[in-house]
């Protein structure tokens, strides 16, 4: 199992209660109807194609599928597979990624008792179905995932105890021929058929080290990370271009609230670690999203020393730094950010200060988050 999804499982093993759902009644001000919006769950990621196009997905707390769409005035939840086969099992959803208002992928895992199973859902602009996906080993899992287009999308994830990485064609989702390392994949990002990522970890859930993987448009190759020894993962990865991205994780992060960001930059060359906020009580970073060289947010959870602070760092082209965003409930683990441009941002997670716990969504509008 990831270090990503131990969040996401013990929530979901955690609580039983029916899904509570309240979604708030179109507004003329979007940010109200975001503000007002609350379900009961948590939402691990998110991704956005425009101000008025976005999806957020996790699992709700009786274990099944959790799907929101904004629409440009409120978030709705979506219909949404469910395929769990008996009690004791149950979905959860931990990536998605949308190349248009007709086109989106998200992936997860049937998680049961004995083994574990991919899952792969397709937005046609109409419905979300359930795509076939390989699913090899008893222990297969999928964390991230990402699209360029119709015709060419990536899922990145473990079998067993060894990476895993999928392809999707157009046609069929296929194991892709990769480097199998023992560790995990958390996150991919692809700027087109010819330059992808791939950021997890390699080792296991005690003893690993941050793990990176390019693909050149004809194979996947390991990257060297250039990181001091020590335990450590990369949780998140997005591209602006063959010489720009980014890669976020977090270093010493063996238990939940303990640890410290990690970023790392993409200069076309070499992958260089820069530094993060300074004086920010983070224990990790679990997504990030970038527009622009200038322009980039990286979401993350409270170290258990500071469980007021909420975790949302930006890049401002020379430094990142801890952004002002809301905290309601003073236990807010932000796990999933997406951006469209400097003025459209949404960031997802959970706030554990409620039982059960209940998924949170802010939205950047330019000028502050809400």
């Amino acid at each position: 199992m990831s270090l990503l999804r131990v969040l996401t499982a013990a929530t979901a093993a955690a609580v039983g209660a029916a899904a509570a759902l309240a979604a708030a009644p179109a507004s003329a001000d979007p940010a109200a109807a975001a503000a007002s919006f609350t379900v009961g769950g948590t939402l691990n990621s998110v991704a956005a194609t425009s101000a008025r196009d976005a999806w957020a997905v996790g699992a709700d707390n009786s274990g099944k599928t959790l799907i929101e769409h904004w629409n440009g005035t409120a978030w709705k939840r979506a219909t949404s597979p469910s395929p769990s086969p008996s009690k004791g099992s149950y979905d959860s959803l931990t990536g998605v990624s949308a190349t248009s208002a007709r086109n989106a992928w998200a992936v997860g895992t049937i998680e049961a008792i004995a083994s574990d199973s991919t899952l792969v859902l397709h937005w046609n602009g109409s419905t979300w179905k359930r795509a076939a996906s390989p699913s090899p080993g008893t222990y297969a899992t999928l964390n991230g995932v990402t699209a360029t287009s119709a015709g060419n999308a990536w899922a990145v994830g473990s079998s067993g105890t060894k990476t895993m990485i999928l392809h999707w064609n157009g046609t069929a989702w296929r194991r892709a021929t990769s480097p199998a390392i023992q560790g995990a994949f958390e996150s991919v990002t692809a700027t087109s058929p010819r330059n992808a990522w791939a950021v997890g970890f390699a080792g296991s859930a005690t003893d690993n080290s941050p793990l990176i993987l390019h693909w050149n448009g004809t194979a996947w190759k390991r990257v060297p990370t250039h990181l001091p020894s020590g335990l450590g993962n990369l949780r998140g990865v997005a591209a602006l271009s063959a010489k720009a991205a980014w890669a976020v994780g977090c270093s010493g992060c063996l238990a939940e609230g303990a640890g410290a960001p990690l970023i790392e930059q993409w200069n076309g060359t070499a992958w260089k670690r820069v530094p993060g906020p300074g004086a920010v009580s983070l224990a990790g970073l679990y997504g990030v999203a970038a527009t622009s060289s200038t322009n980039a947010w990286a979401v993350g959870t409270p170290s258990a020393s500071a469980g007021h602070t909420t975790g949302i760092v930006r890049w401002n082209g020379h430094t990142w730094k801890l952004a002002s965003s809301p905290n309601p409930g003073g236990q807010e683990h932000v796990l999933g950010v997406a951006a469209t441009s400097a003025r459209n941002a949404w960031a997802v997670g959970q706030n554990e200060a409620t039982s059960p716990f209940k998924g949170v969504i802010s939205r950047w509008n330019g000028s502050s988050w809400n």
